[in-house]
């Protein structure tokens, strides 16, 4: 069974947890890692004849349109992280509609391919702003993978369906939840980020191997270029929790990726959840 990977591009300095410490104003200051990073990334696929999709961000397209061509010139399916990593939730409806369709237009002009999907800065669709999705079926996009049911202090809508569904009816947009697995009462995250590199591989082995085997699901999967980048520059001022949960087990993460690449099958999301080749 193939399951989908996932990369969603963005650099060290636009994670949602950093938001307090750094300015949005000073991004253009800060050192670059993106682009070296995807193509650490786009050589590891290609050594395990893998392909993948990317979500990428628009602001990181603009400034870097080569990475764009290069996603797409080595067979990987480009899609949408919208265009300035805000999270969903803290977006009126229509700032965000200006920033899907932002995003969306500028990677089609550059990648010379349709995107068709789009993923949330932080999984920050939830109940409470639902009209998201319409406004994604509006722009043009084909599914959505935003929406994490899990519970956590940043995302997440534990009551969702944990396998693909149409939020808003029949006719609605298609979404791709990232994995999880039922255990002890509540759904555990086995979709990648952070707890794929604080707990031990074998246990995320066993959750991807268990919704497999025992529930016949592809799994959605997902992480992030600074996340194979242990010498990524280090903010100042960070507190305990948010250093240790970008930071833990970075020097790990090549070896873990490239052992899960051998021990599952991958493709793009439109392979695995679409059916298109």
């Amino acid at each position: 069974m193939k399951n989908a990977l996932t990369i969603d591009v963005e650099d060290y300095f636009q994670v949602s947890a950093f938001a307090p410490y750094i300015r949005r104003e000073d991004w253009d200051c800060l050192p670059c890692r993106v682009e070296r990073n995807v193509d650490v990334i786009l050589a590891l696929l290609d050594d395990a004849d893998t392909q993948a999709t990317f979500f990428t961000l628009g602001w990181i397209a603009e400034r870097y349109p080569q990475v764009v061509r290069r996603i797409v010139d080595s067979g990987h399916e480009l899609a949408s992280h919208g265009y300035g990593h805000e999270r969903a939730s803290d977006l009126a409806p229509g700032a965000f509609r200006e920033d899907i369709v932002r995003a969306k237009h500028l990677l089609e002009d550059l990648g010379g391919v349709a995107v068709r999907g789009y993923r949330a800065p932080s999984f920050s669709i939830n109940g409470n702003n639902a009209w998201a999705m319409d406004e994604l079926q509006d722009a043009g996009y084909a599914y959505s993978s935003s929406i994490y049911p899990v519970r956590h202090d940043h995302y997440g809508m534990p009551d969702a369906p944990r396998f693909p569904y149409r939020p808003r009816g029949e006719n609605g947009i298609l979404e791709l939840p990232p994995t999880t697995v039922p255990l002890f009462g509540r759904n555990l995250p086995a979709a990648g980020g952070g707890w794929f590199r604080l707990l031990p591989y074998e246990v995320s082995r066993w959750m991807l191997r268990r919704v497999n085997v025992s529930e016949r699901a592809p799994c959605m999967f997902y992480f992030h270029p600074w996340e194979i980048d242990a010498e990524q520059p280090r903010p100042q001022g960070l507190s305990t929790r948010t250093r240790f949960r970008h930071y833990v087990n970075l020097q790990r993460m090549p070896g873990r990726l490239r052992q899960l690449l051998t021990d599952f099958a991958w493709d793009r999301v439109d392979s695995v959840f679409l059916g298109e080749p």
